[in-house]
């Protein structure tokens, strides 16, 4: 498959993972918000992710995808999850060309293996334009975001694409701006950290990999990554001690077993308690995996 194939592919078994605590499933939906929702999302998406691959620019294709994922009734299905992908994709894309590096098969970080390496060098080389069309695509979804810090109220991603001015004005790449939330936001923390925990996803995948379908291997690193560091989405919404009190049923729920998980499922899905974030990094570290050829369909 192709970088932008797989993409789409890890969006879809991502959200066919279930139980999957909190979120969406093939099995759980949210009052105005469905299983189906997220395949379309996925279908809608497909144009910018191919165009991702065939080397556009990162903000670009970005906005492209989110302006397709949002042509279905639902909503936000997967923002964060495609600011992961794209720059995923266009480094996948890159190593398949070859890149400048000569392939040496020996080393595991040769052109055909996808690195942390490889999708940081993306995320760093981003533009001032790559913001702008960043701030675009907040035009096409309603996304749960937090206040900016207090010296970039300017920079509100809320504004859309009323903040350009500000974008340009005070120069700033796509790379500088999910900086300034990285210390709250999971994504974000993911472009400035090397995608240290997507990497740990796919590896994790890799570790299961032909131990059960790979739907349901993804809810298990779903719920271990849940388990492992509170999902920024819930802390927003609810709070920082709620957060902390679901990682900590998330592992116990793996402790306690099958019943368990199931029990906690439905338990977040009554409180409207969404670990979107994990949900997010679950599709990405699939995306890593697919593209090692990891794991397979």
């Amino acid at each position: 498959m192709t970088p932008a194939e797989n993409a789409q592919l890890a969006l879809l078994l991502e959200v066919a993972g279930t139980p999957k605590p909190g979120n969406v499933d093939r099995e759980r939906d949210f009052p105005d918000l469905r299983f189906e929702h997220f395949l379309a999302g996925t279908v809608g998406a497909g144009p910018g992710l191919r165009a991702a691959e065939e080397g556009a620019p990162v903000g670009e294709a970005f906005e492209r995808a989110i302006a397709g994922m949002s042509q279905q009734e639902g909503g936000n299905t997967q923002f964060g999850a495609l600011l992961l992908l794209v720059p995923l994709v266009k480094a996948a894309s890159a190593n398949e060309g070859g890149d400048d590096r000569e392939a040496d098969e020996d080393d595991e970080d040769a052109p055909d293996r996808l690195s942390p390496e490889d999708v940081t060098r993306v995320v760093e080389a981003t533009t001032t334009e790559d913001a702008a069309d960043f701030f675009r695509a907040f035009d096409h979804a309603d996304v749960y975001v937090d206040d900016p810090p207090e010296d970039a109220a300017e920079l509100d991603v809320r504004r859309g694409s009323d903040a350009i001015t500000a974008v340009e004005e005070r120069g700033v790449t796509l790379y500088d701006v999910l900086a300034l939330g990285d210390d709250a936001d999971d994504v974000a923390a993911e472009w400035t950290g090397g995608f240290e925990r997507t990497f740990w996803a796919a590896d994790r995948l890799a570790e299961l990999a032909g131990s059960a379908p790979v739907s349901a291997m993804a809810a298990q690193v779903y719920l271990e990554l849940l388990a492992r560091e509170p999902d920024t989405l819930v802390a927003k919404q609810h709070g920082a001690k709620t957060a902390e009190s679901v990682r900590v049923r998330a592992q116990e729920a793996l402790e306690g077993g099958p019943e368990v998980v199931e029990a906690f499922a439905e338990s977040l899905v009554a409180d409207g308690v969404n670990p979107g974030t994990t949900a997010d990094l679950t599709a990405a570290g699939l995306f890593v995996a697919l593209t090692r050829g990891e794991v397979s369909v």
